[in-house]
């Protein structure tokens, strides 16, 4: 069994991270998603709209997702490759090289972003459309 891993927030679901999922999962058998813990994400200075456990139980909804895992660390993915014994670590390609490292573990992968979607892009597009109707 081919195991894959991914990483990343995944707050305020959208096309783009349903993209990744499907094409994560077309590298493997078993589809991880480590998704940054609430103290991870305020380490970071990022602010989640849901919960790690609401984000959690909708990434355990989706079907390409087999198992969610907390991310607490950026050191941690070394670890979680060899404790899940990962064979495809896949991230975004606004990350490449960035994981490099993990090459002498498993296979790297970046993909392609969706192009015109991203959490941040809908935030801004709430907060302007709240502004002119406010």
């Amino acid at each position: 069994m081919r195991r894959v891993i991914t990483y990343g927030t995944f707050d305020l679901l959208h096309t783009g991270h349903i993209n990744l999922l499907r094409r994560a999962k077309e590298f493997g058998d078993y589809l991880i998603v480590a998704i940054s813990a609430d103290e991870f994400n305020a380490i970071k200075g990022k602010e989640a709209y849901y919960t790690f456990e609401q984000r959690k139980a909708i990434l355990e909804a989706i079907r390409y997702v087999d198992e969610v895992i907390p991310e607490r660390t950026w050191e941690q993915k070394v670890e979680d490759v060899q404790k899940h014994e990962v064979d495809v670590f896949v991230m975004g390609d606004d990350w490449v090289g960035k994981f490099d490292f993990l090459k002498d573990h498993c296979d790297v992968v970046y993909l392609p972003r969706t192009v015109g979607i991203s959490t941040t892009k809908i935030k801004t597009d709430l907060n302007l459309s709240k502004a002119n109707n406010g």
